[in-house]
């Protein structure tokens, strides 16, 4: 009967532990594109999502940027302007023509809506520059042993 109780533990100690090891939580590292709302044009009819009758497109800027652990080190695809539902992923590309036209029409400047944050120009550089630099500190910036002579009071 031990033999049997012991057996048993030991099956449902695996399957808890393999369960464990499964449930690692990934750390996320690539390419990402990222969808940001710049300006939120009117409600009108001219913004209207052709998909969904009541829902109002505004103007986004759609980049793509090479991150480590959610940090963006670099941006990989320039900055360019797009219509987007808010809360959502999904955008339309669009022309030139139309591109010029909302921004004229909504007196818009584009270098500004183009123009990424400081965070996701250069956080990342920084916060891996200073992360190489400890790794670098640590390697090579540890004192001697020195001889210390004991004083005796």
């Amino acid at each position: 009967m031990t033999y049997l109780k012991k057996i048993l533990l030991t099956t449902i100690i695996t399957f808890c532990s393999y369960n464990l090891a499964l449930a690692k939580a990934r750390i996320p590292i690539g390419k990402i594109d990222k969808l940001e709302i710049v300006s939120d044009l009117p409600n009108t009819d001219e913004y209207l999502s052709k998909e969904e009758s009541n829902t109002h497109l505004d103007l986004a800027r759609l980049h793509q940027e090479y991150s480590i652990a959610w940090i963006p080190v670099w941006i990989t695809q320039e900055p360019k302007l797009v219509l987007a539902k808010p809360d959502s992923d999904r955008y339309y590309e669009l022309s030139n023509e139309q591109l010029e036209k909302i921004i004229s029409t909504n007196k818009l400047d584009k270098e500004q809506l183009l123009k990424s944050g400081f965070y996701t120009q250069y956080g990342g550089k920084i916060i891996l520059f200073l992360l190489v630099c400890l790794i670098l500190y640590g390697i090579f910036g540890k004192d001697k042993n020195k001889d210390v002579k004991p004083i005796n009071l």
